[in-house]
């Protein structure tokens, strides 16, 4: 069996990135992934992404596939339609046991992304991409003049809300718990916005309308009373998940179960292994984060490999 010099899990922005460098820097590579598509894929308009002024979602997956398979050459070869269930270390190797057979590799780029924690009540899913959206950066400028929703605690959250005020009219936050999750100081600039304001206490019940979102149904959790929220947006930012099951117990996860990584190199707590994207610990989630600590990753893995 062939043992790569480097192996990239996960074939999103980072994972696309990182296969552009590994290519043009000559490093025999092996890409695993099960598909191209990042979670921004859902995206109707991509507004955010720098040389594009607009692009949709699977269109900007599909130009960065591209890119990777037209770079690749004989240098970096790319396995679609396959996910990683494990990597374990083996002496100087690394095996990557997927649902169909084994790679191995010296060393490791971890991009394999995360998922957004999904709103569980009626409606959620039928109106997502329909008014409901999970993703404040990519989809704020839609909702110009309207007012929409916010549902969320955290800092995530409130920076949410921040951020679509710039379109909506305004922007209501709702939230579980009596008090913000969120760091005060984030929390008394926020709702100094004029277009800002906050509901506590709330329980979920129902995402509504008819083609598109008219509101959510919540309810009061210490009166008891239900009311119907008029809205025409509803953006959830209740956490991500980072897919890292098949590292875990090889590298340090945080709580969260993100990989920690150096912010200068993106090594991982075990020498070989680089973590980039929103699988890591890193603050900030975004497509062009991801790419440049995938670039970061192979600009260090070159260094080490080649120099070191």
């Amino acid at each position: 069996m062939k043992t790569y010099e480097l192996a990239i899990i996960g074939g999103g922005p980072a994972g696309v990135a990182a296969a552009v460098y590994a290519a043009r820097k000559k490093i025999d590579t092996v890409l695993i992934t099960k598909n191209f598509q990042g979670q921004s894929s859902v995206s109707d308009n991509i507004q955010n992404w720098i040389g594009e002024e607009g692009i949709n979602g699977l269109e900007l997956a599909k130009k960065m596939e591209d890119h990777a398979r037209a770079i690749a050459g004989d240098v970096v070869s790319i396995i679609e339609n396959e996910e990683v269930n494990k990597v374990q270390k083996t002496d100087e190797t690394f095996t990557i046991k997927t649902s169909n057979t084994e790679y191995l590799a010296k060393n490791i780029l971890i991009t394999t992304g995360s998922r957004r924690r999904k709103l569980e009540i009626p409606g959620a899913d039928k109106f997502e991409h329909k008014g409901l959206t999970y993703c404040a950066t990519c989809d704020a400028p839609m909702f110009g003049g309207l007012e929409v929703v916010v549902i969320g605690g955290g800092n995530s959250a409130l920076e949410a809300a921040s951020q679509i005020s710039a379109y909506a009219s305004k922007v209501t936050i709702l939230q579980r718990g009596t008090e913000f999750r969120a760091d005060p100081v984030t929390v008394q600039k926020v709702l100094s916005n004029e277009k800002i304001t906050a509901i506590a206490n709330v329980e979920f019940l129902e995402v509504v309308g008819e083609k598109f979102v008219s509101g959510i149904k919540i309810k009061n959790k210490t009166s008891g009373v239900e009311v119907l929220l008029p809205s025409s947006g509803i953006f959830v930012e209740i956490g991500h998940l980072p897919n890292t099951s098949s590292v875990e117990g090889l590298v340090t996860l945080d709580q969260h179960k993100s990989i920690i990584v150096d912010p200068r190199t993106q090594k991982t707590s075990l020498k070989g292994v680089w973590a980039a994207g929103d699988c890591t610990d890193g603050l900030y989630k975004q497509n062009n984060i991801a790419v440049g600590d995938a670039v970061k990753a192979l600009e260090d893995i070159y260094i080490t490999l080649k120099t070191r």
